[in-house]
C-alpha cells in the first residue's frame, strides 16, 4: 500500500481527520468531537485522536495494527511544545500503532500549510478566537488564543457574551446601551429557554457550557440581518477587534509577507466569518483609521485545515506530497486602503 498520511482538524467543539496518499488525494474522512486538551484533559483528548484514526483507518480498509506513515495535528490548545511533545508522548505510550511520526501544531498552524509553504497569518473567529503569523524563517507571533476569560475577541462566544451583558447592564440601569436590548433580550430568553436574568446564571457558573452560550451568535446574526441595531453594533464591534488582532500580527510580518501580490493574505477561518458584511464595517473603519496597512486579501478555505496537517505531516516525516495550494482557498475580499470602498 502507498505510504499513507493523516491529518487531523481540531476544535473546541469538533473535529475530522482525513488520510491521503502521496499523489494528495483522500482516501478516507472521519470525525470526532473537540479536542482541545485544556477543555477535555489530556487522556480524554488522545483517546479521542485514536477513535478518529481508527474510524479513517476503517474506512481505508486497513488493519489497526498497521500505523500510518505520519500523523499530523492541528489542534485547538496545541500552542505550547512542552504541552504538544506531552500529546504526543501519550499517544506513543497509549496507542504504539497509531502513527510512525507525529507533528502538532495549533489549528491556526494547519490553517496557514493548508495555504503555504512559506508561512502566513491565520485569523480564527469560531467558538473562540485567535490570530497567528508564521514568518518564512519559522518564527511565530500570536495576538490572542487565550480563552473566554482572558481573550476571545472576535468570537462567537464574545459575541453572544457582549449582547448578554448589553441586556443585563441595561436591565440593572447600569449602564445605557447604544442601542434597545428588547429585540435581543427577548431572542437570549428564548436560546436559554429562562424567564428573568437570574435564570442564566446555571450557564454561566455551574454548569457552564461555553458551546452552548456561542451558539447564540448565529442567531444575534440573524436578528442583525432582519435590522436589529444593537445585533449590528455588536457584530461590528467583533470586526473592530478582529482588525485589531490582523494589524497586531501583520506588524511583525517579513517583509515578502506584506508585499505579495494582493498584499498581506489573511486566512479567516470559522463560523463567524461566514457574516462577514456584519463584521465589514467595524474590520474596515478601524484599518482605515488605526492603520497604514495598504492591502489585505481575505482568504476562506476550500479544504478542511487537516489538509495543512497532512502537508505538516509529511514535511515532518520528509514524505513527497503533492501539494496544490491554490485549490485550497479563495479571496472573499480585498482591503485597498487607496479605495474610497472596497467589495
Amino acid at each position: 500500500m502507498s505510504k499513507l498520511i493523516g491529518g487531523i482538524e481540531g476544535g473546541a467543539t469538533h473535529s475530522n481527520i482525513i488520510l491521503m496518499d502521496i499523489t494528495g488525494k483522500v482516501i478516507a474522512t472521519a470525525t470526532g468531537p473537540g479536542t482541545n486538551h485544556h477543555m477535555t484533559g489530556m487522556a480524554e483528548c488522545q483517546k479521542r485522536i485514536a477513535d478518529m484514526v481508527n474510524s479513517a483507518r476503517l474506512k481505508a480498509k486497513m488493519g489497526f495494527h498497521q500505523p500510518l506513515d505520519a500523523l499530523g495535528l492541528s489542534l485547538s490548545g496545541c500552542e505550547h511544545e512542552e504541552t504538544n511533545q506531552e500529546l504526543v508522548n501519550g499517544l506513543k505510550d497509549s496507542y504504539p500503532n497509531l502513527s510512525k511520526v507525529f507533528a502538532v501544531g495549533s489549528d491556526t498552524e494547519g490553517s496557514v500549510a493548508t495555504t503555504s509553504n512559506c508561512g502566513g497569518i491565520t485569523c480564527i473567529a469560531g467558538t473562540g478566537s485567535n490570530t497567528l503569523l508564521l514568518n518564512p524563517d519559522g518564527t511565530r507571533v500570536q495576538c490572542g488564543g487565550w480563552g473566554n476569560l482572558l481573550g476571545d475577541e472576535g468570537s462567537a462566544w464574545k459575541i453572544a457574551h457582549r449582547s448578554i451583558k448589553y441586556c443585563f447592564d441595561d436591565l440593572d440601569n447600569f449602564e445605557e446601551p447604544p442601542f434597545p436590548t428588547d429585540v435581543i433580550w427577548a431572542e437570549v430568553k428564548d436560546h436559554f429557554n429562562i424567564q428573568n436574568q437570574a435564570d442564566i446564571l446555571d450557564y454561566f457558573y455551574a454548569n457552564f457550557d461555553k458551546a452552548r452560550i456561542a451558539s447564540l451568535c448565529k442567531k444575534i446574526s440573524e436578528l442583525a440581518k432582519k435590522g436589529d441595531k444593537l445585533s449590528q453594533y455588536v457584530f461590528e464591534e467583533a470586526g473592530m477587534h478582529l482588525a485589531k488582532s490582523v494589524a497586531a500580527v501583520v506588524a511583525k510580518a517579513a517583509p515578502q509577507l506584506i508585499k505579495r501580490d494582493g498584499g498581506v493574505q489573511v486566512l479567516c477561518v470559522g463560523s463567524v466569518w461566514l457574516s462577514w458584511e456584519l463584521l465589514k464595517p467595524g474590520f474596515v473603519t478601524w484599518m482605515r483609521k488605526h492603520t497604514e496597512i495598504e492591502m489585505i486579501s481575505m482568504m476562506r478555505l476550500t479544504k478542511s485545515m487537516a489538509t495543512g496537517a497532512c502537508y505538516m505531516a509529511a514535511d515532518k516525516a520528509n514524505i513527497k506530497v503533492a501539494k496544490d495550494y491554490s485549490n485550497n482557498y479563495t479571496v472573499f475580499y480585498k482591503y485597498d486602503r487607496k479605495a474610497a470602498f472596497t467589495s
